[in-house]
Order: C-alpha cells, then sequence, then structure tokens
C-alpha cells in the first residue's frame, strides 16, 4: 500500500493519532484526504490546513456509531474526492470503569470500537471489491491483544476489534482486500496528559508520540502487516500470554497491584488510555 495518489479517509480525525495520520498522509502524497469527527470546528480546521498545504481535503462532522453517518462520509468522499483506496476506521473511547459501568457506557463503547469498523466495511467493501482492490486500517489497541487494567468495557471492545479485523482479512484477502489492525500501547495526546495516566501507561512500556504512531502506519502499510505494533514488545507479550495464559495473568496483576489506586483511577477516565 503506497500513499502517494491514494484517496483516504479517516475517522476520529480532530487529534490524535487521528490528526498525525492525516498529516503524516497528506505529507506522503495522499491525492485526496476526507477527515470525520465528532468534534466538526476542530476537523474541519485541520482539513483547512492541509488543503492549503497541497493535499485536498475534505473535514466533515461525523458520529461513527451511527451508520447513516459512516455511508454519509464514505459518499461524501466519493463525490469530491473519488473511490476510497484507504479507509481509517480510527474513532474509539474507553468506559473508565469495569463491569459496574452502565449499559448505556458498555452500549457506547461497543458502538464506536466495533459497529463503526462494520459500518465502515459496509460502506466501502462494495466498491473496493468492484475495483479489485482497497484496503482497510482498523485501529484497536494493545488492549485489543492483551489488556487494559481498569477498563473492561474497553479492553472487550478491543479484542472484538481485532477479532472483525481478522475475520475481514481472512474472507476477502484473496479478493484483493487487505487489512491491518494498529494495536499500540500508551501514546501521548491530550487525554494522556495526566501525570497518573502516564505513570501507569509507562509500567507497560515506553509512551509515544502520536506522530511515531504515525510513522509505524506507514511502514505497515508499505508490508501490508496485518497487526502494526508501533511497541514492538506487544508481540512478546502476546506470545507469553499464549504460552503460558495463567503466569501472564498472575504477572499483570502482580503489575496492576504495584500501582497507587489513585493513578489506575485517573487512568480510567481517559478515553484515549490506549488511544484510538
Amino acid at each position: 500500500m503506497q500513499i502517494r495518489g491514494a484517496v483516504v479517509v479517516v475517522t476520529g480525525a480532530a487529534g490524535g493519532i487521528g490528526a498525525a495520520l492525516a498529516r503524516r498522509f497528506a505529507a506522503e502524497g495522499a491525492r485526496g484526504l476526507l477527515l470525520a469527527d465528532l468534534d466538526a470546528s476542530r476537523v474541519e480546521d485541520l482539513a483547512l490546513e492541509l488543503d492549503r498545504d497541497g493535499c485536498h481535503t475534505v473535514g466533515v462532522g461525523s458520529d461513527v456509531s451511527r451508520e447513516s453517518d459512516v455511508r454519509a462520509l464514505v459518499e461524501t468522499a466519493e463525490k469530491h474526492l473519488g473511490p476510497v483506496d484507504l479507509f481509517c476506521s480510527n474513532a474509539g473511547i474507553g468506559s473508565g470503569a469495569g463491569i459496574e459501568a452502565s449499559n448505556e457506557v458498555w452500549q457506547a463503547c461497543w458502538d464506536v470500537n466495533v459497529m463503526a469498523h462494520v459500518y465502515a466495511a459496509r460502506a466501502v467493501l462494495p466498491g473496493m471489491l468492484k475495483r479489485g482492490r482497497g484496503y482497510l486500517l482498523h485501529t484497536a489497541s494493545a488492549a485489543g491483544l492483551l489488556q487494559m487494567p481498569g477498563d473492561a468495557a474497553y479492553t472487550a471492545t478491543k479484542h472484538a476489534a481485532v477479532a472483525f479485523a481478522e475475520s475481514l482479512a481472512v474472507t476477502y484477502g484473496d479478493r484483493g482486500i487487505k487489512v491491518s489492525a494498529l494495536c499500540p500501547q500508551g501514546v501521548r495526546t491530550g487525554m494522556t496528559e495526566n501525570p497518573a495516566v502516564e505513570a501507569v501507561l509507562s509500567a507497560f512500556g515506553d509512551m509515544l508520540t502520536a506522530e511515531q504512531v504515525a510513522d509505524a502506519v506507514i511502514q505497515g502499510l508499505a508490508e501490508e502487516r496485518f497487526l502494526i505494533l508501533p511497541h514492538p514488545e506487544v508481540a512478546r507479550y502476546e506470545q507469553g500470554r499464549a504460552a503460558d495464559r495463567d503466569g501472564w495473568l498472575e504477572g499483570l496483576r502482580h503489575t496492576v497491584a504495584k500501582l497507587p489506586p489513585e493513578a489506575l483511577g485517573a487512568a480510567e477516565t481517559a478515553a484515549e488510555v490506549t488511544p484510538a
């Protein structure tokens, strides 16, 4: 997958990883970008910035938990930019709680962290299959391979997001459709600036900038790897989990037990503990 000359859609593009991806895609020579986010004002400002820099960019307010919104943003991209070559389903939220989170919070996590990927695939796959090519990038999380202590809904739905991406890769991989799951650990964004949040994330590895994640995405897309791991150690953690699940769970419990309660509580309030 080469970005130069491609039409790309990025959801959750107002900040964090989404904005970093948008800027990097523009720098790589994308022919057109459709940027979507709940925060219409911020994403429209970013679109104006990138459009002035020479990449035809459109920004739209969109709620990716609604299938009609996802279909509309794809239609907008096709109308103004052309057929979508790469759809980056990047929006994501956390619950900030365990099983005590309300049913509404659990449903919101399911709608944004899982169903938004489903809606994106439904919207772009028919055209991609007709052309015999296309790429889907799903921002999941290291939590989708491992765990995010303190956020049950986030962990469960990110696991589902990875599984859905695998299903797409199995079903459509021989028909010209490529799929990648982006699974970072801690990333420095506006929602992880709290020192307590940083302390929790740092316990599991180095925190990266959103720009470093975007670098990893460019490399991963070029190599057409299913798992894009900006933190390479995640692969080792996942292997350890598979080899000795009980030992891995015990080790994780010990790590969590060393964290101050107030730090874990602060981390639980961050919607982008492993940003999406």
